[in-house]
């Protein structure tokens, strides 16, 4: 029993320094860089914003109305091969319309002259060549507001590995480039995390996807960008 309480006495004391060295030393030194990369690819996916608005002396004829020349756009949407999945309603708005005094009469109420009701609907184009058509379509059967086109991809992972993949490697560039400059060295990475950052537009030389007698548009390129930021240990 004394022989091993000796051992542990002795160990626990060549410990000491070990243990007062190691609070002594601080934090590991560090440096901090950060890294964008970024890769295009051509949109698949035409997403279109398509607002029918219709008016009458009633809400409820302005409605009625609203409701026969949206359910006749949804039906040639779905004859042209449009899924019930690609649409989708996102916004229906009852708005009294009034007719203001031209004078500044107190006496004078603003006149209720109609009712307008506003229906939205997103389609999402799947066979991106017949964004066109399809919008000249809507138009002719009643869509009188919106119009708005967002250029997407189904699976953009691919091109959002390969920029990040980018990142990293402007991440590391960099971190090398000021290690070499402050006579250190990089060592291990000790923190890395990723931001993806949406797509933007950008315009390049294509034919426009559409026949003479419709709507011209050009899909362009998605360009998708990620942000990293990596900390890496200095030799």
């Amino acid at each position: 029993m004394t022989s091993s309480l000796l051992a542990l006495a002795l160990a626990a004391t060549l410990a000491m320094p070990a243990v007062a060295m190691a609070k002594d030393a601080g934090p590991v030194p560090r440096i901090m860089v950060s890294g964008e990369g970024e890769a295009t690819i051509a949109p698949d996916i035409a997403i279109l914003s398509l607002s029918v608005m219709r008016e009458a002396k009633s809400a409820r004829a302005a409605l009625d109305a609203n409701n026969d020349a949206m359910a006749a756009v949804i039906a040639a949407m779905k004859a042209s091969d449009i899924a019930d999945r690609d649409l989708q309603t996102t916004g229906m708005q009852i708005t009294p319309r009034y007719n203001y005094p031209q004078n500044n009469d107190d006496n004078q109420q603003p006149e209720l002259v109609a009712y307008q009701v506003t229906n939205t609907v997103s389609v999402r184009v799947r066979d991106i060549d017949r964004t066109g058509e399809i919008l000249d379509k809507a138009v002719t059967l009643g869509v009188n507001q919106g119009g708005g086109i967002t250029f997407t991809n189904d699976d953009p992972s691919t091109v959002i590995t390969e920029a990040r993949k980018k990142a990293v490697a402007d991440a590391v560039a960099k971190a090398k480039t000021l290690a070499e400059a402050a006579g250190v060295s990089v060592g291990k990475v000790l923190k890395i995390t990723d931001q993806n950052i949406a797509p933007r537009p950008m315009p390049m030389n294509a034919k426009a996807f559409a026949a003479r007698d419709s709507v011209p548009v050009q899909p362009g390129e998605n360009s998708y960008h990620v942000q990293v930021n990596i900390t890496f240990e200095i030799k």
